[in-house]
């Protein structure tokens, strides 16, 4: 039933009370802790509050009762509700003053609603009491599960951590009041993950709770729930999932899959070559996989040398293998990983080892000298065939090929098939001291492999050649020098190489020691002076004095020569010096030498003049000797001017070659050369058009054949094809001719000379008169 509260009259304005249903609040203490400190005095209310729980599915859910102390229950009173949610949310019952909600609830979405309350008298439609605020407060029911808001999760952990290991933290919302209760206090734990994880219940946070291997295993998914109500019944939970991640550590050390490898090489590889490669495994990843590989025991023929990308070893050649100086190696190789922390040196204390073997293959190699080279020593003008030295060459193969020797290029030396070096000519050393030859040793059964060596013949110092003056000494003399003067100082030169010092011995011949006008002193320096031997000299009476200079040298043995001093008489000027004559006879010299230039010079253009005049000739001859080639001309003109042997040939003339055609010639007087061809040309121009192309042409050939300097001295016929451009009389030729010579007259032959008597009684009237 209800049940309200009356209170008395405060400052007198009556008091509005709430009333609450029996089955909201048993007893006044709780209406005490519903009201608490809002239980007040205003403006003749007393205003409360109301709570409606959340969620409620009940339609027309009672929320409470406003009644006014004026209210004396005749029902003349209506109670009005104004605010936020009146008549949508929450309803009153104008006679009662009954509050229902007519809709659910959601805290979430709004937990408060500040209404006003309203009296009017239905008789009057005044208010009876002044406008009452109050609260409707929503409460909290448990109906929002936890949710991880920051999801998906995923964290990377070192492998092989130990136990406690912050993994990483996840944490949950719940969107319930977290003062109503454990409605929104979450309680965390693991439904997937065990037993590598842990999580702590409150905080969320998740741990390792055993040490894991990425090379097992490199991911895990872990399953995180999250309960409200700290779990208790009824609670509400979510979930979330975690990709956990191992991230590598150097953990393992790289191991060799084979025990043993076997390589090859050729003995004719060089060094640096690549015979091969190895390969270690590791199950790391990253820079905790790369390793190095070396070869134990410091080996002096091969190395290995690591491929970054590929994390191979290649095994190189440092130095040239020899198949039959050893056929086959065996070496030791290790790895190590490059990157190695302190902390994990335990797992990479013995290193991972492996067998190299490696096979030399057997070439054909070529022949290999004794000696990287040859020096051999001989004497200069040692006879033709002496022995110079011996060079020897071997086959490095199994089957030892015999070898053949050869020399490049060389006038001086020979060798035969034994690698003997003889001289074929005379040696001098002055010449050349030196000598630098080429052996090439050929197989025999392989003429492909070839090497070859270098000699060096020295050639030793033979004393052979005695010493001579150093220069050309040009000596002068006054007429009235006196008797010790110093004229000239001397040197001298050897060719021949000294193992000493070279020192030279200066002397005049015994015979010229008593009567020479001149005496030698010998400065023992490789010098010696020359001075005079008495007083005064003649230029008139002798003018040039020769004197014989010995000179010995100090070879084994010693060679003497004996050297010619000229020595001019100069008639001095006042003060005794001799520069007046050897300045004349350097002018001399000069005026002989400028003469000889000249005369070379003068000659050098005679010689170009006449070449030059040769050249000239020979163009001028093979100019083109038609240049009217192209214009037609369809006669020839045969010039015969063949004189024979004389009066009695009978055999020189082809006497079908000179018949005559149907034309007369016009008979002239021949009294010279000149006139002749005169006379010819004008007969030619007789039987020819008159066109100046065709007296250009005669005149043409006629002083090609003057002038030709190749023509024979003797006289010879000449053919000149040119045809001309039509002729009434036709041909000139009477080669191969029929027509009668009956009409023709030859009495003009009487006058070409003596030349043509027998042709002029051939062809003469005589002829025909016999005929």
């Amino acid at each position: 039933m209800n049940c309200c509260l009356l209170l008395p009259f405060m400052f007198g304005i009556p008091l509005i009370r709430p009333c609450f249903t029996a089955t909201e609040i048993s007893t006044t203490d709780e209406v005490k802790h519903l009201v608490g400190s809002h239980f007040r005095v205003k403006r003749g209310w007393m205003w409360n509050q109301f709570f409606v729980p959340e969620e409620m599915n009940k339609t027309n859910y009672h929320i409470g009762q406003l009644r006014s102390d004026l209210d004396n229950g005749n029902n003349s009173f209506q109670y009005k509700l104004l605010g936020a949610g009146a008549g949508s949310i929450f309803v009153i019952d104008e006679r009662t003053g009954d509050i229902y909600a007519v809709q659910k609830l959601d805290r979430e979405e709004r937990s408060l609603y500040t209404l006003r309350a309203q009296v009017i008298d239905g008789t009057t439609g005044r208010a009876v009491e002044p406008e009452s605020e109050f609260v409707i407060r929503v409460s909290d029911i448990n109906d929002n599960e936890p949710k991880f808001l920051d999801e998906p999760y995923e964290a990377i952990v070192p492998e092989m951590s130990p136990e406690g290991t912050l993994v990483i933290q996840v944490t949950a919302n719940d969107a319930d009041d977290p003062s109503s209760g454990n409605n929104a206090r979450l309680l965390y734990s693991l439904l997937q993950g065990q037993p590598y994880f842990s999580i702590e219940p409150t905080t969320g946070v998740i741990r390792i709770s055993s040490k894991m291997d990425r090379e097992l295993q490199d991911e895990y998914w872990v399953i995180i729930q999250a309960k409200d109500m700290i779990g208790l019944p009824g609670a509400l939970s979510g979930t979330t999932s975690v990709l956990i991640k191992l991230s590598d550590v150097n953990d393992n050390k790289p191991i060799f899959k084979e025990r043993l490898y076997r390589l090859t090489v050729s003995e004719s590889a060089p060094a640096g070559t690549s015979i091969g490669k190895i390969m270690a495994y590791d199950n790391d990843i990253g820079e905790n996989a790369e390793m190095d590989y070396s070869i134990e025991d410091d080996s002096q023929t091969f190395d290995i040398i690591t491929n970054n990308e590929t994390q191979e070893g290649i095994v190189i050649l440092k130095k040239k293998v020899d198949f039959e100086h050893q056929n086959q190696y065996r070496v030791r190789a290790n790895v190590k990983n490059r990157h190695v922390d302190e902390k994990l040196m335990e797992y990479h204390v013995e290193a991972s080892t492996t067998f190299i073997r490696v096979q030399v293959e057997d070439e054909d190699e070529p022949p290999v000298f004794l000696l990287p080279y040859y020096l051999f020593e001989i004497f200069e003008e040692s006879p033709h065939g002496s022995f110079v030295g011996m060079v020897s060459a071997i086959d490095p193969d199994q089957r030892k090929s015999p070898i053949r020797y050869s020399m490049t290029r060389s006038k001086v030396f020979s060798i035969d098939d034994n690698g003997t070096i003889i001289t074929t000519n005379p040696l001098d050393r002055e010449i050349s001291a030196w000598y630098n030859l080429s052996i090439i040793a050929t197989e025999k059964y392989n003429v492909q492999q070839i090497s070859a060596v270098p000699v060096y013949v020295l050639v030793l110092n033979v004393n052979d050649h005695a010493p001579e003056f150093s220069e050309y000494y040009d000596t002068y003399v006054c007429e009235n020098a006196g008797s010790g003067q110093v004229i000239q100082t001397i040197s001298a030169v050897d060719r021949d190489e000294s193992i000493e010092d070279h020192h030279f011995y200066f002397n005049l011949p015994v015979e010229d020691t008593k009567n020479s006008s001149f005496i030698i002193i010998d400065n023992e320096d490789n010098t010696a002076v020359i001075l005079t031997n008495r007083t005064g000299f003649s230029l008139e009476e002798e003018p040039v004095f020769y004197i014989s200079v010995l000179i010995a040298d100090n070879g084994i043995p010693s060679l003497t020569s004996t050297n010619t001093l000229t020595i001019h008489i100069c008639d001095c000027d006042d003060y005794g010096s001799t520069h007046t004559c050897r300045n004349k006879d350097l002018t001399l010299a000069m005026g002989f030498r400028t003469e000889v230039i000249l005369a070379i010079l003068i000659s050098i253009m005679i010689i170009c003049g006449f070449v030059f005049l040769i050249l000239g000739l020979k163009q001028r001859r093979k100019q083109t000797l038609f240049p009217e080639k192209g214009e037609d001309f369809r006669e020839n003109i045969f010039r015969y001017d063949d004189e024979g042997g004389g009066e009695e040939d009978t055999e020189a003339f082809d006497i079908a070659e000179l018949r005559s055609s149907t034309i007369m010639r016009e008979r002239k007087t021949r009294k010279t050369a000149t006139a002749e061809i005169r006379s010819l040309y004008r007969q030619s121009l007789q039987v020819g058009p008159d066109s100046a192309i065709f007296r250009k042409f005669i005149l043409e050939k006629l002083e090609e054949a003057n002038t030709d300097p190749c023509a024979p001295p003797f006289d010879s016929l000449q053919t000149y094809a040119f045809e001309g451009t039509g002729s009434l009389a036709g041909s000139l030729s009477s080669l191969g001719s029929a027509v009668s010579d009956q009409d023709e007259n030859y009495d003009y032959l009487n006058e070409l000379g003596p030349r043509f008597k027998r042709l002029a009684c051939m062809f003469g009237s005589a002829i025909r008169s016999n005929n």
